[in-house]
C-alpha cells in the first residue's frame, strides 16, 4: 500500500497488531503518521494491565537507573516503543525505517485536514470478542503518570467542533455546485455529448 504518507487513526485498534502492521510497512519504505494514539486498546482489564506496567517500571539498571531502560508514560511513545521492538532499530535499515514514523496524541495540524485510514486486521471490533474486557491506552497512561489527558481531550473537542463546521460548509458548497451544473445542463448539452463520446465526461 505504498503512498507518499499514510495517516492512521489509531482509535479502537489493538496495540500489538497495529504495531506489527506499522513495522512491516516502515521496513517497506512507507512513511506513517499515527494519530489519536490515546484511543488504542490493549486486551485485558485495566487492573491487570496496570500491574504489568508497574512491574515494568521496576526494571532498571541497579547501579544507575538513568542508563535505562526508559519507561515512556505517553500513549504515543508506548506505541513508538512497541513498533521499535519489532524493527532491527540498531541497524542502519531499521533506524531509517523508525525515522519514518511519527506518533501523536489527538489529531494536531496539519493532519486534521488529511484523510485518515484504519487498519482492518488490527481493529478491536473485527479481531476481538465483544465480551472481552479491554484497556484504553490513554486510561492506562493516566494511571501510571501521563499528565496531559485533559489537555488532549479539550483540544480534541475543539477540533471536532471545527471539523463539523467545515463538513457543513463542504456539504453546502457541493449542493450549490450540483444545482449550478443542473442549471446549465441544457445550454451545454452538445458539448457534454461530445466530451462523453471521447470518454472525458461520465454520467
Amino acid at each position: 500500500m505504498f503512498e507518499k504518507r499514510i495517516v492512521i487513526d489509531c482509535r479502537g485498534h489493538l496495540l500489538g497488531r497495529l504495531a506489527a502492521t506499522i513495522a512491516k510497512e516502515l521496513l517497506a519504505g512507507q512513511h506513517i503518521v499515527a494519530v489519536r494514539t490515546e484511543g488504542i486498546v490493549i486486551s485485558g482489564p485495566l487492573a491487570r494491565n496496570k500491574l504489568k506496567f508497574l512491574s515494568f517500571l521496576k526494571k532498571h539498571v541497579n547501579t544507575n537507573p538513568r542508563r535505562g531502560p526508559f519507561h515512556f508514560r505517553a500513549p504515543s511513545k508506548m506505541l513508538w516503543r512497541a513498533v521499535r521492538g519489532m524493527l532491527p532499530h540498531k541497524t542502519a535499515r531499521g533506524a531509517a525505517a523508525l525515522a519514518h514514523l511519527k506518533v501523536f496524541e489527538g489529531v494536531p495540524p496539519p493532519f486534521d485536514k488529511v484523510k485518515r485510514v484504519v487498519v482492518p486486521q488490527a481493529l478491536r471490533a473485527l479481531q476481538l470478542s465483544p465480551y472481552r474486557r479491554v484497556t484504553i491506552l490513554g486510561d492506562l497512561a493516566e494511571h501510571v503518570g501521563w499528565k496531559y489527558s485533559t489537555v488532549v481531550s479539550k483540544l480534541e473537542d475543539k477540533r471536532k467542533i471545527r471539523a463539523a463546521a467545515s463538513y457543513q460548509r463542504k456539504k453546502a458548497l457541493a449542493k450549490l455546485r450540483k444545482q449550478a451544473a443542473k442549471n446549465v445542463s441544457d445550454k451545454v448539452k452538445t458539448q457534454s455529448a461530445l466530451l462523453q463520446g471521447y470518454g472525458y465526461l461520465h454520467q
